[in-house]
Formats: C-alpha cells, structure tokens, sequence
C-alpha cells in the first residue's frame, strides 16, 4: 500500500541586486526609434517591477563601467559558468535556510536539485549537500535543462520517492541563474523575452508525515508542433533563450481542448492555481482558456511582479504563497516549458 506525500513548507530566497529598471534603459537603446517605443510600451505592461540578479553591485548596473556585461565583447560561456558554480549554491543554500526557519530539516534521506541556468561537476547538488553537511549515503537527484516546468518534475520525483520509501525525508531545491545569460541582441523578440527573466532559489521538504499540502496526481502534455517556441540554444557567450510570440497563443489554444482540461481538473472543481508566472501574456492566456476570475491568479502575478520569471524556481514561490492563504480542496499547480510542454500537479490541504 502506497502512502500520501506531503509539501510541508517552503523557503525562498532571492539576490539583493535589482537589474530590471537597468536592463528596460539598456535594451530600449539598443532598438531603432518605433521598436524601442513599442518595447518601452511592453515593458511597462509586463507587469514586473523587479527582477534581482546575483551579478556583483559595487558597479551598479550589470552593463555599466566595471560591470560584468560593460564591455563589448559580452564574457564567454566559461565564465558565465564560474560565476554560477559560485553563487547558485550559495543563493540555493539561502532558500535552505529559509526552509529550515519553518521545518526541521534533520535526518534528510533524498535530495531533489532542479536548475537549467548553469552547469558545473561535481555537480550543484553534490555541492549543496556537502555545504548542508548530509550523510553521504542522501542519495541525490539533479534535474536539469528542463526549464520552467523542472519544478514540477522535482515535485513528482519527492512525491514518487516517498509513495515507495515512506520513511523517506526529501529535500527539493531549484536555484536558477538566468542573469547570466544576458545577449547582445538589437532585435525586438529577444530583448523582450529577457526582459522576463531574473534569478531566484526555493526549497522545500516532502515527507509521508501529515502537514502542509497533499500532493496527488501528477500530469504531462507535450504539445505537437511546438519544438521551436521555447528553447535554449548554448553559444559561446552563454545559453541564448528564444521564446517565441505565439507562446501565450498556443496555450490559450491547448487549454481549451476538454481533453487537456480533463486531463488537469479530473472533472472536480479546482478552487486554486498555482501557475508558473511565466509573463504577463502567458498569464492571461491561461485566465481566459480557463475562464478564471481575475483574483484566481493573483498569488502567480504577486511573484511576477516582484520577482519576474525565475525559471524553475518561480512555481515554488507561488505555491509557498498558496501554504499561507486560505485552504486548498481542489488545487492545481501548472508550469509551461521547452517543448513546448505542460507540466503540473493536483494538490489540496492536509487535514
């Protein structure tokens, strides 16, 4: 007989450098007169106020005199991997603590790592959990180059470990540098794409001891036909991210089809999302498929606002936004990525 997993709580945790007011000047003088009005315009409706990066502060701006991206030459991807093999522990090992201040986190057993910004052996997870002093026998689980939806994937890996090691205590960590992959670009569409993304790292624990959110059933859609709308490309100058336009379109059109819905509400009422605050477009792609009301949201587009896309670990903040409110019968964690796919969870309240 297989037990029930539990979300228990979650840690977040971001960088103290806000970059967004700095890189929307940046990318409007890097475009013609009309595109850089139309940016300007899109910035401003993004719905995103800041967006912090583990990029040095002492030279203000990441593109300034003395920044990390000042000179024409953006660095290479080497050394974009440096700076990522030291700060993605370190930024991940902030969202750990923050964990740790609401659940004991003794005795772990399993480690979960999802990120997709950066590379680095051994291994982030390897390196986390040294830091955490875990027993060497935790066996470890790194989830990368998944994207957006990798917390979903980490999430389902807890949940199947602990259905069939019911003593199992799993710590799940994402930690996401996208700043780091800042590209010289003087085209509309890519400029506009980084101007979602910043970086950030979530932790939580999932154990078969009653607390905090059950996670049920999880799901997977890949949508034919989409291979191109979001991908990373690794260049010499870091991971180049291409999010094409027709995303929100595309999704809009998926989560209209009652297969698919059938697939993520079961036929009961879900009286809570938590979806990957992706963008502004996205956001609303999904409120008008699903005929939401504008409140239902509202946890997604708060994490937006004040944190701008973090890959994989933005659909954890949302949902350590859904721990604290209200209680949960009938929830649904959604997040969208490479693919183009879908990727989510049911989940409700513990007793």
């Amino acid at each position: 007989m297989t037990c029930t997993a539990y979300l228990h709580a979650i840690g977040t945790a971001t960088p103290t450098h806000d970059i967004h007011t700095a890189f929307v000047d940046w990318a409007r003088d890097r475009l013609p007169e009309r595109p850089a009005r139309l940016f300007e315009r899109m910035a401003a409706r993004a719905g995103i106020a800041h967006r912090w990066s583990v990029l040095p502060e002492s030279a203000g701006s990441p593109v300034a005199a003395g920044g990390f991206y000042a000179a024409e030459t953006l660095p290479g991807t080497g050394e974009r991997m440096a700076l990522y093999a030291a700060a993605a522990p370190t930024l991940a090992l902030a969202a750990v603590a923050a964990l740790a201040e609401q659940v004991a986190l003794d005795d772990v057993t399993h480690l979960v790592v999802a990120s997709c910004t950066g590379f680095v052996a051994p291994g982030v997870d390897q390196i986390i959990a040294r830091r955490l002093g875990l027993a060497a026998t935790v066996e470890r689980t790194l989830i990368g180059f998944m994207g957006c939806y990798a917390a979903v994937v980490a999430l389902r890996t807890a949940r199947h470990i602990v259905r069939s090691e019911p003593a199992a205590r799993v710590l799940v960590v994402t930690v996401e540098l996208s700043t780091l992959h800042l590209q010289a670009s003087d085209e509309l569409e890519p400029l506009l794409a980084m101007l979602q993304f910043g970086d950030g790292a979530a932790a939580a624990l999932v154990t078969a001891a009653p607390g905090g959110l059950v996670l049920e059933r999880p799901f997977s859609a890949a949508l034919e036909a989409t291979d191109s709308l979001i991908r990373w490309d690794i260049t010499d100058r870091g991971f180049a991210m291409h999010l094409s336009g027709e995303v929100p379109g595309r999704l809009g059109g998926a989560l209209r089809d009652p297969a698919l819905i059938d697939l993520l509400t079961r036929g009961v009422a879900v009286d809570r999302w938590a979806v990957h605050a992706g963008g502004r477009s996205i956001l609303d792609s999904v409120e008008q498929a699903l005929a939401l009301p504008p409140e239902a949201l509202a946890e997604s587009r708060a994490v937006l606002h004040d944190c701008g896309n973090m890959s994989s670990a933005t659909l954890l903040f949302v949902l350590a936004r859904v721990l604290h409110g209200t209680p949960v019968r009938h929830g649904v964690a959604l997040a969208f990525g490479p693919g183009l796919a879908a990727e989510g969870i049911a989940f409700r309240t513990a007793p």
